[in-house]
């Protein structure tokens, strides 16, 4: 205990110098993706294209990529905010190591700066919840959450790792003791995520609910409420007039729009009200909390109803041919035991730390309050990740607190026993299996078996959007390129072609063109081919997106080139031996 009493009173420097270490062994276990610029991701790849088009002179409210779908483009339903970073970061840099060097610096650090700002907001918030020594546990489970700190893995450069930031902030906001300063931080943390995307929305809105519950069970609560209120529609307004594109200034409802925006200050305005009346009686303020949020609720239902299903709005085939697809939008059940496992230890070691610590302060309302206030959210990821596995980073992160508090209890415990092995050995052993990684451990002692099917898919994805592969591919005359959805941006990112769609559901036309090309007749793609004035057709067999052509349009496009029956009016272009790819030119 007296190092931990050490490490306290210095906790900011090993708080950095933690972030520092883990940065680094990041950058070490991705130093050979790095040099290859390995953007593993469509939204990596499209954010270092979005970045590039702005630093060459592409309008700040612009966000069309007109790299795809050219001449008119693709719209994006993006912000510039993310793009700010990575940019200042390119500028900084270019002077002293060229352009393309300063490029792959950016991509490498940039990501590791919100995992900084997370580290530090849970860190404020365990010290507040339960013991100023146990942030040192915080961070280290942080660090072990697998699918939280991916996000800010090295060359991760698209919006989630921001966003996690954002809704760390907002945890470190429920739990200060000065009501204003609280308040204020939420709501802007809240105004910055739904400034970068509304993927985290249901957390932020429900810690916008607890803090008005809060406040019903507690009319001192009405200063912290009534800052929430100025903050967060001052800040979604800033978060419009400055970051919304064009584009979303249209009543759309899968970005920070008029939609959102009058959501949101209407919510800010009616949290200003409900604190500036504070009723003295607590069933007056639910009765008024109550009536505020059916005011909120029926406004937006009658203002705007097309935004009460799914955000995106995509059209039914787009939904059956490619959304209801996406591996992140399955239940988590859907991935595998062993998936299950690594993403859920976590949650579930968090779940029974914040049952403990609501059990133990149950008669201490000013105790049990804030870790009631992180616990519901933290509930909700949980439960959300049964209905699709991309909420495991948030799931992960919010239950941060309560697998400190599940640790800490056994550290007291431990504590108490005389013999010191005793001691290292079951606070060493505590921490691996809440940490998940036990669970790691043990599946990689019980691997599951991998088809050869499958190691062709993994090595075809793998080698497939590297430079080496296509480089060759690049070198060819430009032109507009007919290939997979999930190979466009990566096309568009590392050669000078363009491509006619990427994986954004906005450009859903764009999509399904692309899509009834592969599974169609070969007179059905020529027409698309025709209409988007392609220059190559290119394949990559293997690849996850092309087994699907293949499974169910046998006799497609794709199915055909894969087995050697190419249309006449295609010419072959010779690729070097060994390349994954198979490329041919349009001549007629």
């Amino acid at each position: 205990m007296k190092a931990l009493d050490q490490i306290e009173r210095h906790w900011r420097w090993w708080l950095l110098a933690f972030w520092l270490i883990v940065a680094g062994y990041s950058i070490y276990a991705r130093w050979a993706a790095i040099q290859g610029f390995g953007l593993g991701d469509t939204d990596d790849n499209l954010r270092m294209m979005q970045v590039r088009a702005w630093l060459g002179g592409q309008a700040w409210y612009d966000l069309r990529q007109y790299r795809l779908n050219p001449p008119m483009g693709a719209d994006v339903h993006w912000s510039r905010l993310v793009d700010l970073p990575i940019a200042g970061l390119k500028l900084l840099l270019m002077p002293i190591l060229g352009g393309a060097r300063a490029e792959q610096v950016a991509v490498a650090v940039a990501p590791l700066l919100p995992m900084l700002v997370a580290m530090a907001a849970l860190a404020v918030a365990v010290r507040r919840l339960l013991d100023n020594r146990a942030f040192l546990i915080a961070i280290l489970l942080l660090a072990c959450a697998g699918s939280a700190r991916g996000m800010w893995a090295p060359l991760r450069i698209d919006h989630h790792g921001w966003q996690l930031a954002m809704l760390a902030l907002a945890v470190m906001a429920l739990t200060d003791p000065k009501r204003g300063r609280g308040g204020v931080i939420l709501g802007l943390a809240t105004a910055a995520s739904l400034t970068i995307g509304l993927e985290m929305l249901l957390y932020l809105a429900l810690a916008g609910i607890v803090t008005v519950l809060r406040w019903v069970w507690d009319g001192e609560e009405a200063r912290r409420l009534g800052a929430y209120g100025v903050s967060l529609a001052g800040g979604c307004a800033f978060g419009f007039l400055a970051f919304a594109s064009y584009a979303n200034r249209a009543p759309v409802c899968d970005a920070l729009s008029p939609v959102w925006l009058s959501a949101m200050t209407a919510a800010g305005a009616i949290a200003v009200g409900l604190a500036w009346a504070n009723p003295h009686a607590r069933h007056w303020r639910l009765a008024a909390a109550a009536a505020g949020g059916l005011v909120i609720a029926g406004a937006f239902a009658l203002t705007w109803p097309g935004c009460l299903g799914r955000l995106e709005q995509a059209p039914p085939e787009l939904d059956r041919l490619w959304l209801s697809r996406v591996r992140e939008a399955m239940p988590i059940y859907r991935h595998g035991f062993q998936t299950a496992a690594a993403t859920l230890t976590l949650p579930i070691a968090g779940l029974i730390g914040y049952a403990l610590m609501l059990w133990t302060h149950r008669r201490d309302p000013a105790r049990w309050l804030p870790w009631a206030a992180v616990a519901i959210p933290a509930i909700l990821a949980l439960a959300l990740l049964f209905w699709q596995t991309r909420a495991g980073p948030a799931a992960q992160l919010l239950s941060v607190p309560g697998a400190t508090a599940l640790v800490w209890a056994a550290i007291l415990w431990l504590a108490s026993l005389r013999q010191i092995v005793l001691r290292v050995a079951g606070i060493l052993v505590v921490f691996l299996i809440v940490s998940g990684t036990v669970t790691g451990y043990l599946n990689s002692l019980f691997p599951s078996s991998v088809s050869a099917y499958r190691k062709s898919v993994n090595i075809a994805n793998a080698t497939c959007p590297t430079l080496r592969a296509l480089r060759p591919v690049a070198q060819q005359p430009k032109g507009t390129v007919l290939t997979f959805v999930d190979l466009g941006p990566r096309l568009i990112t590392v050669t000078h072609h363009d491509a006619i769609a990427g994986p954004y559901h906005r450009n859903a036309q764009q999509i399904l063109d692309v899509m009834h090309a592969w599974r169609g007749t070969a007179e059905n793609a020529r027409q698309a081919i025709r209409q988007y004035r392609v220059a190559y057709v290119l394949i990559c067999p293997n690849m996850s997106e092309s087994t699907i052509y293949r499974s169910e349009a046998p006799e497609g496009l794709y199915a055909q080139l894969a087995r050697g029956r190419v249309p006449g009016w295609l010419q072959p272009v010779q690729l070097p031996s060994g390349s994954p790819y198979k490329m041919w030119r349009v001549i007629s």
